[in-house]
């Protein structure tokens, strides 16, 4: 289960199963590479979770940090608990966002998909179609900008 966000200048990711639950891109004429982008990371995403082993089993979240640097943008990474991956996929030139906002837009995540979780209406596995998770992500990326 995946579910991917963008706006100008910061693009995120949030997947179990390594497939997508929700997907957004701003803008959207680069989707493709920033798809290709965040599948890519999954793979560095469950090297250092295997890397890390039973040191994972003791926290309630992991933020794995940034994942790799490309010449246009900069991975971070997050894991809950259940495995549920986050992936961030951020602009290269915004040298603004700090590891601590990082951090913080990956628990704003987590949260307002915990709160998906607990609907009862949610069927987990299927594709995230919240008008409260869409205001969420787009206004924590806006901020970003």
């Amino acid at each position: 289960a995946a579910v991917a966000a963008a706006v100008p200048r910061q693009r995120g990711l949030l997947c179990s199963q390594n497939y997508p639950l929700y997907i957004r891109s701003v803008p959207t004429e680069n989707e493709l590479k920033f798809h290709y982008t965040v599948h890519t990371s999954l793979d560095v995403v469950d090297e250092k979770i295997s890397a890390m082993g039973k040191a994972l089993v003791d926290q309630r979240e992991l933020y794995l940090g940034l994942l790799y640097p490309t010449e246009d943008y900069k991975v971070y990474g997050y894991v809950t608990n259940s495995k549920v991956k986050f992936v961030m996929v951020v602009d290269s030139s915004n040298t603004a966002l700090r590891d601590n906002e990082i951090r913080s837009m990956f628990r704003k995540l987590h949260n307002s998909y915990t709160d998906i979780m607990c609907n009862p209406f949610y069927n987990p596995g299927d594709r995230i179609h919240s008008r409260a998770f869409d205001t969420m992500v787009n206004s924590m990326m806006m901020q970003v900008c």
